[in-house]
């Protein structure tokens, strides 16, 4: 009978000793898990900041290249009548390519979603989508600004070139590669005069704009700055001669 006993005492502290012990690496499993996937959050977020870094360091040897070359330029073209065309010339072009900072007096057009308009409050029949910016409108609009004379344009502070793309990615629009958001602010060097009168002719696009529910302002402005386009042009079929 004690024989029995202790088998049973025995039994009964071996199956809490492998439940202890079961329960013991579960959570040494757990805790590496966890461990596991801070270290891996850590990790990545450790080389987005050596990239951005990167990005900073490469972003600001351009910068100082351009500045030294443009200073080599200065000083050999100081006694050279032909050398210092040439170099207005560069400069112009860089000017009309729109590579460089510019400023003068035109109009800001600021254009915004109509967050006033839900699907609960307009009718089953009206488009919600009529009520926010899209890109064909700003595709639009630059237009507009350039059959007008703008000589400069930028939105949302991406400058407008001649390799500026424009479109529609889900629910976000993409200038230069790079995405924007309401308000959409609009800004175009010019006659001030010519260009609020173009944009603002009855029937023209904002207009139309404002009569679907788009929020629209335009007002003239001086000095207005425009920055350059910090992007890369390539080139694949022209050649100059």
């Amino acid at each position: 009978m004690k024989n029995w006993k202790i088998a049973l005492t025995l039994g009964i502290l071996c199956c809490l000793l492998t439940l202890a012990i079961c329960i013991q690496l579960k959570t040494v499993d757990n805790t590496n898990t966890t461990l596991s996937t801070t270290l891996t959050g850590n990790e990545l977020r450790d080389q987005v900041l050596k990239w951005k870094e990167k990005y900073d360091n490469a972003t600001k040897e351009l910068e100082a290249s351009e500045q030294k070359l443009e200073a080599i330029r200065l000083q050999s073209t100081q006694n050279d009548e032909n050398s210092i065309y040439k170099e207005e010339e560069i400069k112009l072009d860089n000017t009309l390519l729109g590579l460089t900072n510019v400023t003068g007096d035109g109009i800001v057009i600021t254009l915004k979603d109509n967050n006033n308009i839900k699907r609960a409050n307009i009718s089953p029949l009206d488009n919600i989508e009529l009520y926010l910016v899209h890109a064909g409108d700003l595709v639009e609009v630059v237009n507009a600004l350039r059959n007008a004379g703008a000589e400069a344009i930028s939105i949302n502070n991406q400058r407008i070139t001649n390799f500026t793309s424009i479109y529609c990615a889900g629910n976000v629009v993409v200038v230069n590669g790079e995405k924007i958001s309401s308000p959409v602010e609009i800004k175009a060097i010019g006659s001030p005069e010519l260009l609020y009168g173009s944009i603002r002719i009855p029937g023209g696009y904002l207009e139309l704009l404002e009569e679907t529910g788009v929020i629209v302002d335009v007002k003239k402005v001086e000095n207005i700055t425009i920055n350059k386009y910090d992007g890369i042009i390539n080139t694949q079929y022209m050649k100059s001669e």
